[in-house]
């Protein structure tokens, strides 16, 4: 008898089961809410990316055929509709994040589940089941090595976002739960995604490749494709292999079902499209020189002191290109000094070189905090003007968490801010209502019309 079989029951049957049995009336009506909001503010991100950098380069890229892309006028296939919009969904990092698996876990669920739900002509409260299903995987697979997988180079919206993508579309497709195991692990096998690409096109195009291959993974299994049933925690499984230096935790996460990591874990709603380790230093900037009225050219030298999360993501000092700055402690807070905000403008190409923002910058250093854990939030802003002065903030959080959302005003302004990039004045408010009532829509194709 082989050591495998020794091992454990299998957790990812646990989690295949979970997918294939909820129901919309299981969802707690917190998780609901949550879901719609995650919709309104995915798709609103989406189309926002749909038709610059490199959301435009992958639709361009695209095979004529019946899904639609969102932002844009043609539709594609759907494996290609997936990419395009899993890649436009992240193209300008204001996607929302959460720590419950590392990394940004709404642009691998909505994009499955809008392209399956087309297909389907999906009901909005199978979408939203859909969507929790896929959170809830994506947090059950990274629980057991994270956040030693992400330190060891690996970017966890696409390496877990292929898992929530596969149980996104198997929760709609009606897969069984050996179906469904089967589509996870299949997916075990296509899941990928180098830190390494941060501040490039394709840092985005991980989340287009996640969507595309979770939808191929459930639907080679609806097909009766089968792969595995080790290849998630068995020997040289996926979590062996991607496991960093801390190794396996089994027994880490919850009891699918009893416990919601949506709920526990939850979704932080970006306020700035950049890298979250720079959004509660921002924050600290913005009221240090809106409250002392500090004038830029006065600045002598900004220290910020972030975990070691943020030094390991933020990877460009001295950024060339607007990806580049969306990585940049350094830009984002200088940006912050000159313009008291920092919207989706600071990252065009063509005002990465503002000569007030590079002054700044220059003067702007990122510090180790030995105090915080590795991936916190959490940022020690010292600034020292030219005569002297110093002003100090520390701040644990950034705007928009889960435990202090963004105010559904807030979400609106945001939403319409990017929808109103790719749509009409009539269709950025219809698609925003519809989304704000998912659960009440009929029909995924009537929603998407508007999108």
């Amino acid at each position: 008898m082989s050591e495998q079989l020794n091992r454990p029951p299998n957790p990812s049957e646990s989690i295949a089961s979970f997918v294939s049995t909820l129901s919309f009336e299981d969802v707690p009506e917190d998780a609901v809410r949550l879901a719609e909001r995650c919709f309104v503010d995915t798709v609103g991100v989406t189309l926002a990316g749909a038709r610059v950098g490199a959301g435009a380069a992958a639709a361009a890229i695209a095979e004529p055929g019946g899904t639609t892309v969102l932002g844009r006028d043609e539709t594609a296939t759907m494996a290609d509709a997936a990419l395009a919009n899993g890649t436009a969904g992240h193209g300008l990092d204001f996607d929302d994040v959460s720590w419950g698996m590392d990394g940004h876990p709404s642009v691998a669920l909505v994009a499955p589940a809008l392209a399956v739900g087309e297909r389907l002509d999906a009901t909005g409260r199978e979408l939203v089941t859909a969507f929790v299903a896929g959170f809830e995987t994506e947090c059950a697979i990274a629980a057991p090595i994270s956040p030693s997988h992400y330190e060891h180079g690996w970017h966890p919206t696409s390496t877990f976002g292929v898992f929530g993508a596969a149980a996104v579309s198997a929760s709609l497709l009606g897969c069984s739960a050996e179906e469904t195991h089967h589509a996870l692990h299949i997916a075990a096998s296509m899941a990928s995604g180098l830190k390494r690409n941060f501040g490039s096109m394709t840092k985005p195009l991980h989340a287009g490749q996640a969507v595309r291959s979770g939808i191929t993974a459930a639907q080679l299994a609806d097909g009766g494709f089968t792969a595995d049933s080790a290849a998630i925690a068995g020997d040289d499984g996926f979590w062996d292999i991607y496991a960093g230096e801390d190794g396996v935790d089994p027994d880490a996460g919850h009891e699918l079902g009893s416990e919601w990591a949506i709920l526990t874990e939850g979704v932080h709603i970006k306020k700035y499209p950049c890298c979250y380790f720079t959004h509660t230093s921002i924050a600290n900037v913005i009221d240090l020189v809106t409250e002392h009225d500090v004038a830029p050219e006065s600045v002598e030298s900004i220290t910020v002191h972030a975990a070691g999360g943020a030094l390991d993501a933020l990877a460009h000092d001295d950024p060339s290109t607007g990806l580049e700055a969306k990585f940049s402690m350094p830009y984002t807070v200088a940006y912050g000094v000159v313009n008291r905000r920092v919207g989706l403008a600071a990252f065009e190409d063509e005002h990465v070189d503002d000569p007030a923002v590079q002054a700044v910058r220059e003067r702007v250093t990122l510090e180790l905090d030995p105090d915080l854990h590795y991936d916190s939030h959490g940022s020690r802003l010292r600034l020292e003007t030219t005569d002297g002065t110093v002003y100090e903030q520390t701040r644990e959080n950034p705007p928009g968490t889960h435990e202090n959302p963004l105010s559904i005003p807030e979400l609106r302004k945001k939403y319409e801010m990017c929808a109103e990039r790719a749509l009409s004045e009539t269709d950025v408010q219809a698609s925003r209502e519809a989304l704000e009532s998912l659960r009440e829509q009929d029909s995924t194709r009537t929603l998407l019309a508007h999108l």
